[in-house]
């Protein structure tokens, strides 16, 4: 296949109008225009190699085609119906605007999905992972207050470490996140994840040189504020700490979260608006959780179980 850079301007243009689009119109975060791009992309690399010089070229056959390109090189079903999504959607938007006359993925059918449920800690798990970094230390403070916002607010690792110092309300105990798309939303952070965030602003955080002058909450030792993969790094060590063998990253916090509010009786809308869920459907998977929850107590208590 021909490389990136030498895709042929009927494509690259149409592409670079579909993401502007996006971006202007339905403020789509920067992560999901990127995974839309690659998609994008991918896609019209495989229309080139096939002869076809335009999106007005391309056929249902080539989407058929390239959806059995893709499961046969190995992809998920979850992850070849986010391309089949991407094509729907780019393809909407090239005849919306009249550089293609039919769309050749509008009859295209989705693959039927599997739910899988998402991995969570017991109470138990959590309990022992935010006291795991116990010493008196500026990262170990630091640590302590990401893994309380991860958990005590449901968290995405992006709105935590995007957190900003503006954004905290210490009085009320609450914090304003932003998540997919900027859309901000003001959520508890209880007792324990306030004092945590304290101490660390009060404390640890004041030791990083130029701290003072960065808005953001979760800094590195050089004043940097805290990437992704730094987040995920500082969730294993704590789970290598506090004896968790099993493997997990910060959206098992994020889980954990909804799932234990779940079972204590928590309603699915108030769930839905802490996770800043944009669909009640999203939410409801940890309905399922609850049931299996409840399935397992009955098994364990009840003399027929």
């Amino acid at each position: 296949m021909p490389p990136t850079d030498r895709l042929p301007r009927a494509f690259t243009d149409g592409i670079v109008d579909f993401l502007e689009s996006l971006r202007v119109e339905a403020g789509v975060s920067r992560n999901t225009l990127a995974a839309y791009r690659r998609n994008a992309r991918r896609f019209a690399r495989w229309s080139v190699s096939r002869g076809r010089a335009a999106w007005s070229a391309v056929g249902p056959r080539d989407v058929v085609d390239y959806l059995t390109h893709l499961r046969e090189s190995g992809l998920a079903e979850a992850t070849t119906a986010q391309h089949l999504a991407t094509l729907r959607m780019l393809f909407r938007h090239l005849v919306a605007e009249g550089l293609v006359e039919r769309d050749p993925a509008a009859r295209i059918r989705s693959p039927v999905l599997r739910r899988s449920l998402p991995a969570t800690l017991t109470v138990a798990e959590v309990e022992a992972l935010l006291t795991a970094p116990t010493g008196g230390g500026w990262r170990d403070e630091r640590d302590r207050a990401l893994l309380e916002v991860l958990y005590a607010c449901g968290a995405r690792v992006s709105e935590a470490i995007g957190l900003r110092t503006d954004g905290i309300e210490p009085s009320l105990r609450v914090l304003r996140l932003t998540g997919k798309g900027d859309k901000t939303r003001v959520v508890p952070a209880g007792r324990r994840a306030a004092r945590a965030l304290s101490e660390w602003l009060e404390g640890g955080r004041r030791t990083i040189p130029g701290a003072l002058a960065r808005r953001e909450v979760f800094l590195t030792r050089t004043g940097k504020p805290l990437d992704r993969s730094n987040a995920w790094r500082r969730v294993k060590r704590a789970a290598l700490l506090a004896g968790i063998a099993r493997p997990i990253s910060p959206h098992t916090l994020r889980h954990s979260f909804a799932t234990h509010l779940i079972e204590g009786g928590a309603d699915l809308r108030s769930v839905q608006e802490m996770l800043g869920h944009a669909s009640i459907r999203t939410t409801e998977v940890y309905t399922h959780l609850d049931s299996e929850h409840i399935r397992s107590l009955h098994r364990l208590y009840h003399p027929r179980g």
